[in-house]
């Protein structure tokens, strides 16, 4: 098959990298979207000349599709995700894929038993500068890594968080980890590998949600590294930074900007190449969302025309998850927590 039919359930904010992303790709055709608020899915559907529905399930009976991109809240991840396996249509899941352990394996053997293929967004490993920064690693040019940071200073003010019911909630949402950070949560493991233990604090220092605003986490990686992730909603005046720094024997990087979209420091003792073009990766992203959706959908599109493995299935978003719910663990127990966790977290 050399097109794929795509259709997206949830019409909301991050739809619209969805739709800009499919409308780029060559290979896929928006043949639907779907909310439960209808003038949301009418306004989708009339610009982009495609029914709109309102149920997921009368979607998936009616609309031709192939693939279904599932852009809801957080917490429904799962059970959306679940149906649409069901029907025998490959997934698109947006970050966090779940929030809880026990979901997202349910929709990782959901996807293994319909033999369908299961998607977890992880655009900001696409960025040009996180994917150079991710060669030299793999070159062994840090020598031995020693510390690793990941930072996100950004607002969300409280319009944000009163714009839906689901924001900020447990239930449906999570907090600043789980959602603004869940990117920078991947990067960090993704690129200097497993999480042996976390230590954690995090707080609701100013915003009106059941969720916190602001944290810390501190790492310890099984190579023996030590890490800290900080993350906070309350910068003001705007966004400020989403950085990661790594430091080991013979290398030091940062990736900064406000998205991981700027080289601000790279040294290493060695010449290789990529030296040459480092400055070139660097690019002022329209959001903090950066262009990584084209490139994910372009990987969606190869794996499923056989051409490529995925860059993230849901094995591999699990992981960022269960440090994501191992942060939470600390900051609730005051203890450190070691990694991996149960399954029923």
């Amino acid at each position: 098959m050399n097109r794929y039919r795509i259709g997206v359930v949830g019409c909301g904010r991050i739809s619209r990298n969805h739709f800009d992303a499919i409308a780029k790709v060559e290979g896929f055709e928006l043949t639907a979207v779907c909310d439960i608020v209808e003038a949301r899915a009418q306004e989708a559907a009339s610009r982009l000349g495609v029914p709109a529905f309102t149920s997921l399930n009368r979607m998936l009976e009616v609309a031709p599709l192939d693939v279904v991109a599932v852009c809801t809240p957080s917490g429904l991840h799962p059970d959306h995700g679940v149906a649409v396996a069901r029907a025998g249509k490959h997934v698109v899941c947006e970050k966090p894929m779940a929030i809880s352990l026990t979901t997202a394996d349910e929709l990782v053997h959901a996807c293994d038993r319909a033999g369908v293929q299961l998607f977890v967004v992880k655009q900001n490993r696409l960025n040009p500068p996180i994917q150079v920064l991710k060669r030299a690693i793999d070159k062994g040019r840090f020598g031995r890594i020693y510390m690793a940071n990941t930072t996100v200073r950004w607002t969300r003010p409280q319009e944000y968080y009163d714009q839906a019911p689901w924001r900020g909630t447990w239930e449906f949402d999570g907090g600043a980890f789980m959602n603004q950070a869940s990117h920078y949560v991947d990067l960090i493991q993704w690129l200097v590998g497993p999480v042996e233990s976390v230590m954690a604090k995090t707080a609701t220092l100013a915003r009106r949600i059941e969720t916190e605003d602001s944290g810390i986490a501190v790492l310890k990686f099984r190579n023996g590294a030590l890490g800290v992730i900080e993350v906070t909603m309350l910068t003001y005046p705007k966004n400020l930074e989403g950085s990661i720094t790594i430091m080991g024997e013979t290398g030091t990087v940062k990736i900064g900007g406000t998205a991981v979209n700027k080289v601000e420091t790279w040294q290493f003792a060695d010449y290789d190449d990529d030296d040459k073009a480092i400055e070139a990766t660097s690019y002022t992203p329209p959001s903090v969302y950066g262009h990584g959706h084209e490139g994910y959908y372009r990987n969606v599109l190869a794996v499923l025309r056989g051409e490529a493995q995925p860059d993230t299935d849901g094995r591999a978003g699990r992981k960022s998850l269960e440090l994501i719910l191992g942060i939470y663990e600390s900051a609730k127990t005051g203890r450190e927590v070691p990694l991996p966790l149960r399954a029923t977290v």
